[in-house]
């Protein structure tokens, strides 16, 4: 499949069951992350959403064609502006960061520069117009990579505990976990 072709097939109404369908097609096609990042940017919102949703939904079913594109990935994170697309950049984030990847991904992000991604992270945790699914994944990539950024551990309590004052259910769950498990740092990731 080409891009003209994966374009027109999200131009259509699409379910979870037809985004995880064409996500293993793209998979078993080897479809070229790259090109499936330049379409979350597509001028037609809705495309961008499908696109970066398939995008989240290809990582758990190939996560090594993610390894040499990871680069990629954390150096678009400050151009993400679509709200829908936020959300799917920060879960992938944060399953990229999370103590259970595997290690060919956490050796790829241990040379990989986060930093404009966790900038974006927090920039996203202060915007009170992005959604609060954004801010739940963005709090918990944060939370991954407070061992190699260890000024993490200063900053995301303060935030997590201003979310939390009127946040929602989601922003007080997930708050209550992440400040529980936080402590003082002693050594970079």
């Amino acid at each position: 499949m080409d891009n003209t072709e994966l374009i027109e097939k999200l131009a259509n109404t699409m379910g979870k069951t037809k985004v995880l369908k064409l996500s293993n097609m793209l998979a078993e096609d080897n479809f070229d992350i790259a090109q499936l990042i330049g379409l979350t940017f597509h001028p037609e919102k809705v495309i961008g959403f499908r696109a970066a949703w398939l995008l989240e939904n290809m990582y758990p079913q190939d996560q090594d064609s993610f390894i040499p594109h990871i680069p990629l990935l954390v150096s678009k994170f400050k151009e993400v502006t679509n709200p829908s697309c936020q959300r799917h950049y920060a879960k992938i984030l944060m399953q990229l960061t999370d103590r259970k990847a595997p290690k060919t991904i956490k050796e790829k992000i241990a040379e990989t520069n986060l930093e404009p991604a966790i900038e974006q992270c927090f920039d996203w945790l202060i915007d009170p117009e992005v959604l609060v699914a954004v801010k739940v994944h963005a709090a918990e990539a944060l939370f991954n990579v407070r061992m190699r950024y260890t000024w993490i551990n200063d900053e995301l309590p303060e935030q997590l505990q201003f979310l939390m004052r009127d946040g929602t259910m989601a922003i007080q769950t997930r708050g209550k976990r992440l400040l529980s498990q936080l402590k003082p740092v002693k050594k970079a990731w």
